[in-house]
Formats: C-alpha cells, sequence, structure tokens
C-alpha cells in the first residue's frame, strides 16, 4: 500500500475527486470481481483519472486474462495481496459469496483503507459486519445499473452515469471512508440514495429481482411452447424481446440474490401472482371493462418511467 493513503488526502477528497473528475493522487484500487459491475466501475475510475493502479482480484483465471487484455485491470493478485497493496477495495462478486470475502478482507484492512461492496442485497451483508472492528472503513453500496451478460467482456465504459446508487447504514461508517465513496460515485455521475439496509432489501425486490424472476418465468414459458411448435421464437418481435431480456441473465449470480431476499421477493412475487389471476379472471369471464381497467391502472406508470 502507498505511504500516503487515500485517508492522508481524504480532508481534500471534494476537490479531488469531484463531479468534475480528478484523481486520489496516486491511489491504488482492488476490484474483487472482474465482472460486470467491478469491471465497469475499473473502466470509469481509469476514464476519471482517479486511480494511480488498478489491481484485479478473481476465482477464474480466464476472465483475469481477459480483465487485463482488454484494459480494465493493470495487473492481478491473490487476495491477500491484493489488499496489502490496496488504498480502495471494490468488491462486486456474487452474495453469496461476499459475506466469507468480506469477512477476509476486513480481518486484514488496516484504517488507512476504505472497503466498498456493489452487491444486490444489504441486510444480511450490513448484519454479518455489524459488530466487527474495522466496520467503520466498510461503505455498503449498491450502484442501480447493470445488463443480462457478464464477465470482463460485458463492462461498458460510461456506465454508470445518469443512475442512482444506494449507499446504506451511512452512520457506521467512517466519515471520511463516507465522503469518499459519496465523491467516488459522484464522479462517475451517479446519483445518491440513502436507506438502511432492510428498506433496500424491500425496494430492490420489487424495483430488480421480481423483473428477473419475470422473465426467467416467461421464457421457461415459451421455451415449453417452442417444444411443441418450432416457429414460435420465427413470430417473436421487439416486445417480446424486451420482456425477456432479463432471462439471460447469470443464473450462478441471480440465484444466490433471490435467495439471500427470499422473504421480500417472496412478498413481491405473490403479488405479482395476484396482478396475473385478475388479469387471468377478466379474460375467463369475459370482463371487457376490468380488462382495460387493469392496463390502464398499469399505464400510471408512465408519470415515473419517461
Amino acid at each position: 500500500m502507498e505511504t500516503q493513503s487515500i485517508e492522508d488526502n481524504i480532508n481534500n477528497a471534494e476537490s479531488k475527486v469531484s463531479p468534475l473528475g480528478g484523481d486520489l493522487e496516486g491511489a491504488v484500487v482492488a476490484i474483487v470481481g472482474v465482472g460486470l459491475i467491478g469491471g465497469s466501475m475499473a473502466l470509469a475510475l481509469k476514464e476519471k483519472g482517479i486511480a494511480k493502479k488498478i489491481i484485479g482480484v478473481g476465482r477464474s483465471a480466464a476472465s483475469i486474462a481477459k480483465a487485463i487484455e482488454l484494459g480494465i485491470i493493470d495487473e492481478a493478485l491473490p487476495l491477500e495481496e491484493a489488499v496489502k497493496q490496496a488504498d480502495f477495495i471494490y468488491v462486486s462478486i456474487p452474495v453469496d459469496a461476499t459475506i466469507p470475502v468480506m469477512q477476509q478482507i476486513m480481518d486484514m484492512i488496516t484504517d488507512k483503507q476504505v472497503v466498498v461492496d456493489a452487491g444486490s442485497t444489504k441486510a444480511a451483508l450490513c448484519k454479518a459486519l455489524s459488530g466487527h472492528p474495522m466496520r467503520k472503513q466498510f461503505v455498503a453500496t449498491h450502484p442501480m445499473w447493470g445488463t443480462e451478460y457478464s464477465g470482463p467482456e460485458a463492462a461498458v465504459r460510461g456506465a454508470f452515469a445518469g443512475r442512482a446508487c444506494v449507499i446504506c447504514e451511512k452512520e457506521k461508517s467512517n466519515t471520511a471512508a463516507l465522503l469518499l465513496v459519496e465523491s467516488i460515485y459522484k464522479a462517475v455521475n451517479m446519483h445518491i440514495i440513502y436507506m438502511d439496509a432492510a428498506n433496500h432489501d424491500v425496494h430492490a425486490a420489487y424495483v430488480s429481482h421480481i423483473s428477473h424472476i419475470t422473465s426467467f418465468a416467461l421464457a421457461n414459458t415459451v421455451l415449453e411452447k417452442e417444444k411443441e411448435e418450432d416457429a414460435i421464437f420465427e413470430m417473436a418481435g421487439g416486445g417480446f424481446e424486451s420482456t425477456v431480456r432479463l432471462a439471460k441473465s447469470n443464473s450462478a449470480m441471480w440465484a444466490p440474490i433471490f435467495m439471500q431476499n427470499k422473504e421480500n421477493v417472496l412478498d413481491v412475487l405473490n403479488e405479482h401472482i395476484s396482478q396475473l389471476r385478475k388479469f387471468k379472471a377478466s379474460l375467463e369471464k369475459e370482463n371487457m371493462e376490468y380488462l382495460i381497467e387493469l392496463m390502464e391502472n398499469a399505464n400510471k406508470i408512465k408519470r415515473i418511467l419517461k
């Protein structure tokens, strides 16, 4: 780790990392998980000049090699060595692996380092780390962006611009660490929302997790029908493609998210099933008025999604 750490410079963090860009005067960043989110964050940090060097950590030698080839990271190291060298550690791995890996990292860091996670669930992780003596050096975040693709090849330049980032339990993070993380997310042009971990998981179930389950289920429905009628996909247009796009998402990433947030996901799934039953009933009873009412009520989403 550099002699002059991030926190040595943190009093001037707002001038060094701002929505207009800047740098952290030679900071070394470790990205744990160099796939879609981690890779895109590495590209953003490079573009904004926020890091002098980016170290990648990953389980797959092929993914690490690809990340180096694509210029996403500068070098690859094992977790322990990467943490030793890094000022700022960004963890973006499947949520079922996040807790044990984060516990390892927290056991290794000093109060001169800052650790951030980017997972889609927060309550379990925040609870697991709540009593850790280095908890104040951790900032729990969820950048609200993603695609159906995975791996270093999926990393996108400018991915986070205009998107929201949720920060959870900000009061449990060191003020300097929180300021740094806020500044970095603002530098990559994200706006910040503050929530407690439990509320985050409820909201994520409604705006993210149910969308993926619905897409997976619809894809399975059509795939079952395709066994009987080969021409079905020849008829598929843009509406179908946009609706099932998320079904291409990585199951190894999404299954743990659903399981870790299962109570909230089940709540929203039950409500979704209830809504489907209303549409089914309106058709069975040939109730055109009720069918139109259901659709017009759904049209109110236009006020939110422009």
